[in-house]
């Protein structure tokens, strides 16, 4: 799961500029100000890749654009709430690209998704469903409830969610794999459980 974390990590990093927002308008109360710093954060981001010659994905532009259009919303209206929209809106993409089956197998090991592909398109439909109840959710706090509630009710909402959702994920991929990995013939097993020296935790 360790390249699922990271890609965990990458979601978090594009919502960066929106935290850079929260934190200095719950600080400042300076709308302006914090818009500005908010944009300012997501072009160093991409600059800071620009400058390493990193690529830069589809993802990291639109986050991009959100920040400015969210943004330049905000400042034109005085509603802070226009920034509180990003979110939703990557939410939403990512469970977009979430509902493509086996989008999960890449960060997966070579035995869980020799073992357990089914499962596996089963957990990916499940993140996927999370992302769009966490994009209404974030919606729906924006428009009703103000920035400080916003702000205590999301961090703990997404951080529970998501803890919840991958922590299921991974024991029902764990206990499905080792009930069929055991169900094998022994010569079977052995074989595949050499893909990732799991034999001694995974034998009957």
């Amino acid at each position: 799961m360790k390249h699922f974390l990271t890609a965990a990590k990458l979601l978090l990093l594009d919502l960066a500029s929106t935290v850079v927002f929260l934190v200095f308008f719950l600080l400042t109360h300076d709308t302006a100000l914090s818009v500005g710093l908010g944009i300012a954060f997501g072009v160093v981001q991409i600059g800071i890749q620009l400058v390493r010659r990193k690529p830069i994905d589809t993802m990291e532009w639109l986050s991009l654009f959100l920040v400015v259009a969210a943004g330049t919303a905000t400042l034109l209206s005085g509603d802070p709430r226009f920034v509180l929209f990003k979110p939703s809106v990557i939410y939403a993409i990512v469970g977009i690209v979430m509902l493509k089956p086996g989008w999960l197998n890449r960060y997966l090991p070579e035995i869980a998704k020799t073992v357990v592909p089914d499962i596996a398109v089963t957990v990916g439909l499940a993140w996927a469903g999370l992302m769009f109840v966490s994009a209404a959710v974030n919606a729906f706090v924006a428009l009703t409830c103000s920035v400080t509630i916003w702000a205590m009710v999301m961090p703990i909402y997404g951080i529970v969610s998501k803890v919840l959702v991958f922590l299921g994920g991974y024991a029902a991929l764990r206990i499905i794999a080792r009930r069929r990995i055991r169900a094998l013939p022994a010569a079977e097993r052995d074989a595949l459980l050499a893909l990732d020296g799991t034999a001694a935790t995974a034998s009957p």
